[in-house]
């Protein structure tokens, strides 16, 4: 049997090195280290969700009301935090992309086609196979990324329901 793992909630990196990698990266893309961008690096380094921007900027509009955080800095700070890989995306197509701090332990995703949501997973079997069949080919593997789309357990007792 397949040993599988589905807690992520331990970072790689600890958030007083991100936030330095980080300030690094403006600094290099000649841009200013500000309040609402440090806002919004904690505010996905500290969650355990996928997020949209309009997610995301909600949650800081909610957690900080009286800090002026514009949907376009949300927008073009993860666009620069996705460029550096200190994020990644998954892409909803015409709904858009949802993202989670790449400072994780490898995990691939389950994504709900009906409700959106998304779990995490590790299989080591999976992760074992993958690199055994990249030899067989010939091929070295640098990274990967598997997203097994299909209807949640909810969403399938909702649809019984009907």
């Amino acid at each position: 049997m397949s040993e599988i793992t589905t807690d992520f909630n331990d970072k790689t990196v600890a958030y007083k090195q991100l936030l330095e990698d980080f300030k690094q990266l403006l600094k290099k893309n000649s841009l200013k280290f500000t309040i609402q961008r440090e806002v919004i690096l904690e505010t996905l380094y500290n969650s355990d969700e996928h997020l949209t921007p309009e997610a995301l900027h909600n949650l800081i509009q909610s957690k900080f009301p009286d800090l002026n955080t514009g949907i376009a800095t949300v927008y073009r700070t993860l666009s620069l935090l996705e460029e550096s890989e200190m994020v990644t995306s998954l892409s909803f197509g015409a709904q858009g992309k949802k993202y989670e701090l790449g400072a994780k332990n490898h995990h691939d995703h389950f994504i709900c086609t009906v409700c959106g949501d998304i779990t995490e997973f590790v299989d080591h079997q999976i992760e074992e196979r993958q690199h055994k069949i990249a030899d067989e080919l010939g091929f070295e593997m640098s990274d990967h990324s598997m997203q097994i789309y299909g209807i949640c357990k909810n969403c399938q007792k909702n649809r019984e329901k009907k």
